[in-house]
């Protein structure tokens, strides 16, 4: 098995040699550059990310692994990765639940730390080989080509080696140990940013863990479920709990606090070393929070509310984020508005998320404009409506835009919401580099005419293109060149198996719909991946892939990843790349219990060539990939001339030593080892 660093192949492969990767790397980049293409991004999770000799059960997109699926997505192109939300896990009934989307916009993560960094000299060894290499586990070897992430053992592993940890770090302190001594320096440093949001947030793990929830509702004590509400009163009870709870739980506390601080470092040099070789990590800037942050920021959220996804079909969805209360937002002083509470609250949020990352995935866009509101107290059997399930019970929920006060005017009365992307979220970018069009703008949605107003008409911000609904043709020509195209993305089963999905065909009865979607249509992507009519024998070369993708799903399949490569900006999941089609890393909107477990195996690198020189491969070849769309954007310009014969014989001259060298390496990606 190929462990990542180990060079042990496997017999039946064949993989680019040393020597050949520059070529390799060289010919993608050229080609890129000739496409047009400025964003190539992976789709990768913090946790799904590999292992690296030994393994603390979850993956982490900082640590030495890391670094080793970034080389990988360098030599074939990518010039970035998608994460997922990288903050503290949400914790209920003694255990972490897995979803990252109810994770702190704040708090960094621990279980993204390398333990392994610990046991070095530069951290003074504070962690012991022997506790390191008892609390982790040697990567499995078997023919799976994907791991799974085992959210109860990383948990049980991380306590005892940070314990360990920061006992050794304080120790080595009072020893005057070089390293421990430089070491306690950088954590007072970041003590100065960041010490009042970590004691709060402390004292919440605190109280937390004796209640055995962070869903305050359930702790039953008024007192300790508004803390910070009652502290900003001026509550002299509430003064007096905080810091009875901060002086008996010193220790833990400071442990706390410890741990951001390494997880902080770590991030921050892994920035550093993407930043050298021009690798972009995109943060993704959840539209909800943690319950500790909603803890943190209790004022600045409507009480009874919480945002959800309106179903025109069916149920809505119930997310139980809270909801930012309008009147909360902004503030007028003097005639200018100013951030309120709510507003500091998200101001701060966009700031985090940007800290160490250079983009952002804006989850759930249309919260931020019109968010969609269901009753916190109503049982989930209210929202359903068997007998005409488009019907919604506006009395439970409603978009915020219809909320009204208890004199029944509209709530959001100076429509604060609508202001928020012109006068808080965009200017917020701004001040981190990013223009309008740059993040990654998760727009799918019920688009209601507030959000369709402002979001569309407005300010005319980029959209995602999934090309499973779409064609790229029809996109690229409505002059939709900002947006971000993909095929499918964490919240899809793989790509590889679409053409299998049940659903509702043309004719009403139920069967595999993705073969007569348009989108997949045989004919269409056939031609639009060979647009020249002048090419000798265009006829026949349509006719033959048509015919092949109507009989082999896999090779249609390849053709919409060909099709994707031609767009400017596209994403591709972690899983696709790779070929993984046994297992789904999430569901979006089920409660799966198999959601957010997917992860990539130790031996991916052995896994991805074997399976790209088997018969019938599910890896994505990039080098073959790519010259299907350098064939079709070739043939694109030949088309937009004025004189087609000579601009082809122009482009074949300019190009043929670059297509000849994307089937070099396309048939190198093919061939089992000797």
């Amino acid at each position: 098995m190929h462990v990542l660093g180990i060079d042990n192949r496997i017999s039946f492969e064949r993989r680019p040699r040393k020597d050949e990767e520059p070529g390799l790397k060289s010919t993608i980049a050229k080609t890129y550059e000739a496409l047009g293409t400025k964003e190539r991004v992976i789709i990768t999770h913090g946790s799904c990310f590999p292992a690296l000799n030994r393994s603390t059960y979850i993956g982490s997109p900082y640590g030495s692994a890391a670094k080793e699926y970034i080389k990988f997505l360098t030599l074939y192109g990518f010039n970035g990765n998608q994460l997922g939300p990288g903050g503290e896990l949400e914790f209920k009934d003694g255990e972490i639940k897995k979803s990252p989307y109810n994770a702190s916009a704040f708090s960094k993560n621990r279980l993204f730390i390398d333990l392994e960094e610990l046991t070095k000299g530069k951290y003074g060894k504070i962690l012991s080989e022997n506790t390191f290499n008892n609390v982790t586990t040697a990567p499995l070897e078997n023919d799976k080509n994907y791991d799974k992430t085992n959210f109860a053992e990383a948990a049980k592993t991380y306590d005892i080696a940070l314990a360990e940890s920061y006992k050794n770090f304080k120790a080595n302190v009072a020893k005057g140990q070089p390293e421990a001594i430089a070491l306690n320096k950088e954590f007072k440093t970041f003590l100065k940013r960041h010490n009042e949001r970590l004691t709060d947030e402390g004292i919440f793990k605190v109280l937390a863990k004796h209640y055995n929830t962070d869903e305050t509702d359930d702790w039953n004590n008024d007192l300790d479920s508004n803390l910070i509400v009652y502290i900003n009163e001026g509550d002299l009870d509430a003064i007096d709990r905080y810091n009875d709870v901060k002086n008996s739980n010193k220790n833990e506390i400071e442990q706390y606090k410890f741990e951001q601080f390494i997880a902080t470092k770590q991030i921050k040099e892994n920035k550093e070393w993407r930043d050298e070789i021009g690798f972009k990590y995109i943060n993704d800037l959840l539209v909800g929070c943690s319950k500790m942050d909603r803890w943190r920021y209790k004022d600045a959220f409507l009480q009874d509310w919480e945002m959800g996804a309106r179903e025109s079909e069916g149920t809505s969805q119930r997310w139980h984020i809270p909801v930012i209360d309008p009147k909360k937002i902004f503030v007028n002083k003097n005639g200018k508005n100013e951030l309120n509470i709510g507003g500091k609250f998200l101001k701060e949020k966009i700031d985090f998320a940007l800290e160490f990352c250079e983009n952002i995935r804006v989850d759930h866009a249309m919260g931020l404009v019109e968010p969609y509101l269901l009753a916190k107290s109503a049982a989930d059997s209210d929202f359903e409506n068997k007998d005409n399930p488009k019907a919604k019970n506006p009395d439970i929920e409603k978009y915020i835009s219809e909320l009204k006060d208890d004199k029944g005017e509209e709530y959001d009365k100076y429509w604060d919401y609508p202001k928020l992307l012109t006068d808080l979220i965009l200017p917020a970018l701004h001040e981190h580099g990013l223009t309008n069009d740059m993040p990654v703008w998760e727009d799918i949605c019920s688009y209601p005419d507030r959000f369709v107003k402002i979001y569309e008409q407005e300010l005319n911000l980029p959209k995602i293109q999934n090309l499973d609904w779409s064609r790229a043709q029809e996109k690229l020509n409505q002059g939709r060149i900002n947006d971000w195209y993909l095929v499918g993305s964490h919240d899809n089963i793989p790509a590889m198996n679409y053409m299998k999905r049940i659903g509702d065909m043309k004719d009403g009865s139920k069967g595999e719909y993705t073969r007569e979607h348009d989108a997949w249509n045989s004919e269409y992507l056939a031609g639009y991946l060979n647009i020249d009519d002048g090419r000798d024998n265009i006829g026949n070369i349509r006719k033959e892939l048509s015919d092949l993708y109507n009989t082999n799903d896999r090779e249609r399949i390849r053709a919409k990843f060909a099709e994707l490569m031609t767009t400017p900006k596209f994403q591709i999941s972690f899983a696709d790349l790779l070929g993984i089609t046994d297992v789904t890393y999430n569901v979006g909107g089920s409660k799966r219990k198999e959601n957010w477990e997917e992860r990539i195996s130790a031996d991916f690198l052995d896994k991805y060539y074997e399976n790209l020189s088997s018969e019938n491969p599910t890896a994505l070849n990039v080098p073959e990939l790519l010259k299907k769309s350098l064939q079709a954007k070739i043939d694109m310009q030949v088309k937009q001339s004025n004189d087609w014969d000579k601009t082809r014989a122009e482009l074949n001259e300019k190009y043929k030593p670059l297509l000849d060298d994307l089937q070099k390496y396309a048939d190198i990606l093919k061939e089992p080892e000797n």
